[in-house]
């Protein structure tokens, strides 16, 4: 009898192609998942998927924008079509934009909310039948800066915060159906997401260093810290959690600007 947490559990990831995604999606392939892989890169997808195999677990994956409930709806088609079964939800897609209340355009503001806030909701509200058949879980992948402001960066800082009020509200409209529902906050934690946002290679770096003051423990975070956090919020250990927002940020929510 396997000891593997997930042994043939089939786990949804979008945002599967990088960082937390991809190391998530190799997390639970230890563990004897089955992954359905989501993602807008199909080349990044295809290596994932290729990563998971290698360690002896089953994946697929499909080319979607979560921006689009049209692509999310084919997307959860293909899953049951293709697994035929849902265990495990992890929302990790995500962008961040930077700018002020006086600067921040009306296409960046919009595009974090359909990616970001939209994305989660249409996946959750698309995934739910097929959870409460298998009174499966959800992780939602949120910020600190859905917990704390930060300055030039009020479009991320809000859709994240809705990500958790909505971790909260699901938390609870799902609860009699046996589905729990949580979200991991991680700091900054070492991905394509600051790159992919602006930065360019100097001011990422600087970044980075920064970063080391900024955070208690005195590290940023590798990926592989939130992927166990999301591991153990989806696993049985967790069963009596919902609704948590639960910080993987080496103690960066505790501090104040100073």
């Amino acid at each position: 009898m396997s000891n593997r947490l997930f042994e043939n559990k089939v786990v949804f990831i979008t945002g599967a192609s990088s960082g937390i995604g991809r190391e998530t999606a190799l997390a639970f392939a230890r563990e004897g998942a089955r992954l359905a892989l989501l993602g807008r890169n199909e080349a990044a997808l295809q290596e994932v998927a290729g990563a998971v195999r290698d360690t002896g677990a089953e994946a697929a994956y499909v080319p979607a924008d979560v921006s689009s409930r049209q692509d999310c709806e084919n997307a959860v088609r293909w899953l049951i079509d293709t697994f035929g079964r849902l265990d495990v939800l992890v929302n990790a897609a995500g962008i961040i934009r930077s700018g002020s209340i006086e600067n921040t355009s009306q296409a960046d503001w919009q595009e974090l909310w359909q990616v970001n806030v939209n994305g989660v909701f249409h996946m959750m509200q698309l995934c739910v039948p097929h959870l409460e058949k298998t009174r499966g879980a959800i992780i939602n992948v949120s910020s600190v800066s859905g917990l704390r402001a930060f300055a030039n960066l009020i479009g991320y800082c809000t859709s994240k915060a809705a990500v958790d009020q909505m971790t909260r509200c699901a938390a609870l409209d799902l609860a009699p159906k046996g589905i729990r529902v949580n979200a991991v906050n991680p700091g900054v934690v070492v991905t394509e997401l600051h790159r992919r946002g602006g930065m360019n290679e100097s001011e990422y770096q600087q970044f980075l260093e920064r970063s080391k003051h900024t955070h208690p423990l005195g590290r940023v975070g590798r990926p592989e810290d939130v992927a166990e956090a999301i591991l153990y919020l989806a696993s049985k250990k967790a069963d009596w959690i919902t609704g948590v927002t639960l910080s993987v940020d080496g103690g960066r929510q505790l501090t104040c600007a100073r």
